[in-house]
């Protein structure tokens, strides 16, 4: 049985059990004078139906609560060993040259146009505002994302790295320290440069394979995570998560049938619509597969072959886009962090969702949509980083969880779409006939 699969079923099983406990009454909870007289003490607690319950319900609280630590495990080790190799892929000064320079700053002004698209429809619309998502609100908040946009730098750069490497919620300085220590790793001479970087790449492989065993165990967190919801407090979160789900699909279409066209038609002046015939192949297999690295042979074989890319171009800029642009990951993640902060704003004076703290989710989402891992549900992780950094609790990550997989389809599909016309820009500007594969010309002749 697939992943996705597996999830919607254990989301349907956990509303199940979910609304078994909110219907039952409470005389089917109250032990009857036999189990009293046996000696279970006899209090005003175990009569109350809604404390009662809550013992029901505290074992999938506690299976939940296991998954997220599981999944917080891999934040610090998957995105520190992810950003060096991704950028330490770049190579030294020869392919950061030119060709690297237009490829990053392609990068990252598309996903910060699509980080600008979610901001501003999550602000206009405010669908955490009036939610009621079930999720316990906690007294206090760490305030770790300042107010001002000025101590929002001075807490980029770590002090010390190693205490940053110790602590989630210091993940932007750990991101800040990788993106650094990638970039002089590119720089290091023979042997000690090859030789560290293998240590990475080899550290990556391991992380990624751990990190695929605990997204193999989101069925069980799922479906513990709605009994928990579901019983405390029915099915209203759901109306709630359904307007959030239509303004991720809003978003994303909005990005990727205008925004990137756009850029394809001025920026390149190439056709968007035969350019995405072109690109068909690795779109369906982005959209079906949900992660952008199984996604990348086709990807290299759809541009190069069907949109006229030189290999030069493909080889170079498609393989560093799978691994650090993530134009739909990156508007998931600020318009998921900014719904969730807007639902613990509403209902807790101790949390603010000022200017400051909008900012500080936008440069994180940008930075940490670099260290994504081009597997299905990584979204998942880089929520719960965020979230961590701004003091906030994690628990709506999995909340996010249960109707993630159609919007994680769509968001792979756009991350894999703006890799494409990122390689027909450049390719373009480096003198390759673009397109003209169909009328008989070489990849890459001009």
């Amino acid at each position: 049985m697939k992943l996705h699969t597996k999830i919607l079923l254990s989301m349907l099983l956990g509303v199940g059990v979910g609304l078994i406990l909110q219907a039952t009454t409470p005389e089917e909870f109250i032990p009857s004078s036999v189990q009293l007289q046996e000696g279970l003490e006899f209090t005003k607690d175990v009569l109350d139906p809604d404390s009662l319950r809550a013992r029901w319900i505290a074992p999938f609280a506690m299976v939940a609560q296991i998954f997220m630590s599981l999944l917080k495990m891999l934040i610090v080790p998957l995105i520190l060993t992810s950003i060096v190799t991704g950028v330490a892929s770049l190579g030294g000064g020869k392919d950061f040259g030119r060709l690297g320079g237009k490829t990053l700053i392609y990068y990252m002004c598309t996903s910060m146009l699509a980080i600008a698209t979610g901001l501003v429809a999550v602000n206009l619309i405010e669908p955490g505002k009036g939610a009621n998502l079930g999720l316990e609100i906690p007294q206090n908040f760490d305030k770790v994302a300042g107010s001002g946009f000025g101590d929002i730098l001075t807490r980029m750069v770590p002090s010390n790295v190693f205490a940053a490497l110790s602590e989630n919620g210091a993940m932007l300085q750990v991101i800040i320290f990788a993106l650094i220590f990638g970039f002089f790793l590119a720089r290091t001479q023979a042997p000690n440069g090859p030789r560290l970087l293998q240590f990475f790449q080899d550290a990556f492989e391991v992380m990624m394979r751990v990190a695929a065993w605990v997204l193999s165990l989101i069925p069980y967190g799922v479906f513990a995570l709605m009994v928990k919801v579901v019983g405390e407090t029915g099915l209203e979160p759901f109306k709630d998560l359904g307007l959030f789900m239509l303004i991720i699909f809003g978003t994303l279409l909005f990005h990727s049938l205008v925004t990137l066209p756009l850029l394809l038609r001025f920026l390149g002046g190439i056709n968007p619509v035969r350019w995405g015939k072109a690109m068909s192949p690795a779109l369906m297999t982005a959209f079906s597969s949900s992660s952008s690295s199984m996604t990348l042979p086709v990807s290299m074989e759809s541009a190069e072959h069907r949109g006229g890319v030189s290999n030069r171009v493909t080889s170079f800029v498609l393989p560093l886009g799978a691994t650090i642009n993530m134009d739909g990951t990156a508007l998931y993640e600020c318009v998921g962090v900014i719904f969730l902060a807007q639902y613990y704003s509403a209902h807790s004076a101790a949390f603010d969702l000022t200017l400051g703290v909008q900012i500080f989710v936008v440069i994180t989402a940008l930075l940490a949509s670099v260290g994504a891992a081009g597997i299905p549900s990584a979204g998942l992780v880089l929520n719960a980083i965020i979230l961590k950094s701004l003091g906030l609790p994690d628990d709506g990550v999995l909340l996010l969880l249960a109707i993630d997989r159609p919007l994680d389809m769509l968001r792979t599909g756009v991350n894999v779409w703006s890799d494409s016309c990122g390689a027909a820009i450049i390719g373009k500007s480096e003198g390759d006939n673009i397109l003209a594969v169909e009328a008989g010309a070489p990849p890459g002749e001009t």
